[in-house]
């Protein structure tokens, strides 16, 4: 009897804790640490057991990506900073397209979708949104840039050369080419500041012999959720952490299958009294393709399951801020709406 409640016990935190991949289906996917759920466990939210469970653990970050585990949070706060970061963390881009002069053969208006896809390396932070209606724009909501340029033949090119680069000079518009204009009193707001774009290579359009482009571009902060062109992550995920078990000892051939069945370095094979053996060296690098279920062998010597409440976040940044300031901008928005849900709670009348 005693036995049979362990394993009850067992069962109940699997199914508390871990998310299992079966061979036709996944399994405990449900959100269920509320009080009531399970008997036995109170489940009831207390801050002091939050704190203790609660943990950031960066294990990589460098200019443009910054990976971390968040572990002891729900599913709901996890892909809330997820959406957060994607579509609701400002940053500066091309808003509107004055154009001048444009005989290239890119119509205007692709040419201002182009530009307005180009990300700008302007920190929002030191910007105001521009009002609605407003349209022409101050030092404190819009940054100038100017895009000036005209093709012609390079007189010094040898006769029977065929190549463009020697042929042409300005024959590729690039986003260097791009210049900032500062407007009202910004040179000496940002005596210091580089406002340019954070790609110096990026192929706008190409002109021939006598093809000339003019425009001048508005910069305006905005969020993703009204425009792709304001989102200042090129991706923003999470993957819960992989669990494998090895039910019972795999040796010999079956380790050597069971090893090409899941990501380089998942399973590491020992020599134990001169046989192989199986084990599990980093489950973390596993991507779950669940190839174990194709070999009737193997399949039910090995348990896939995730857990629950450790996420491994990946945030790629398009540049513009380093992705720990993104994080960090996204952790504030957060905080911003939770802090208006309470004070709209305050305000309601209570009889």
């Amino acid at each position: 009897r005693h036995v049979g409640k362990m394993a009850e016990r067992g069962s109940l935190e699997e199914m508390r804790s871990r998310v299992v991949l079966g061979e036709f289906g996944v399994r405990h996917v449900h959100t269920t640490d509320f009080p009531g759920s399970y008997p036995g466990y109170t489940d009831a939210w207390d801050p002091v057991t939050f704190r203790q469970g609660f943990h950031v653990d960066v294990t990589h970050m460098d200019e443009g990506l910054l990976e971390f585990d968040l572990v002891g949070i729900d599913a709901a706060i996890a892909n809330a900073f997820r959406r957060i970061l994607l579509a609701e963390v400002p940053t500066m881009a091309v808003e509107k397209v004055f154009v001048y002069n444009n005989t290239s053969i890119v119509q205007d208006e692709i040419l201002a979708h182009r530009l307005g896809l180009i990300p700008i390396q302007a920190d929002p932070r030191l910007f105001e949104y521009r009002s609605q209606g407003d349209e022409e724009g101050t030092e404190i909501d819009t940054l100038q840039f100017q895009l000036k340029i005209k093709c012609s033949r390079n007189p010094r090119a040898a006769k029977e050369s065929s190549d463009p680069n020697e042929l042409y000079i300005n024959h590729k518009v690039y986003s260097r080419h791009m210049t900032w204009v500062p407007l009202g009193n910004q040179a000496d707001l940002f005596p210091d500041a580089c406002f340019r774009p954070v790609h110096d290579d990026i192929l706008i359009a190409q002109l021939r012999p006598g093809q000339e482009i003019d425009v001048l571009m508005h910069c305006v902060k905005g969020i993703g959720k009204d425009h792709a062109k304001f989102s200042p992550v090129a991706t923003a995920s999470y993957r819960l952490l992989p669990d494998i078990t090895l039910v019972q000892p795999i040796e010999g051939e079956a380790a050597e299958k069971l090893k090409k069945c899941f990501s380089p370095g998942v399973i590491e094979i020992q020599d134990i009294k001169g046989k192989k053996v199986a084990r599990v060296a980093n489950a973390r690098l596993d991507t779950f393709s669940r190839e174990i279920f194709r070999h009737e062998e193997l399949k039910n010597m090995v348990r896939l399951a995730r857990v629950r409440n450790h996420y491994i976040f990946s945030v790629e940044s398009t540049g513009i801020l380093p992705p720990d300031v993104l994080v960090s901008e996204a952790i504030r928005v957060l905080m911003g709406k939770c802090q208006r849900f309470l004070d709209e709670l305050d305000s309601v009348p209570t009889d």
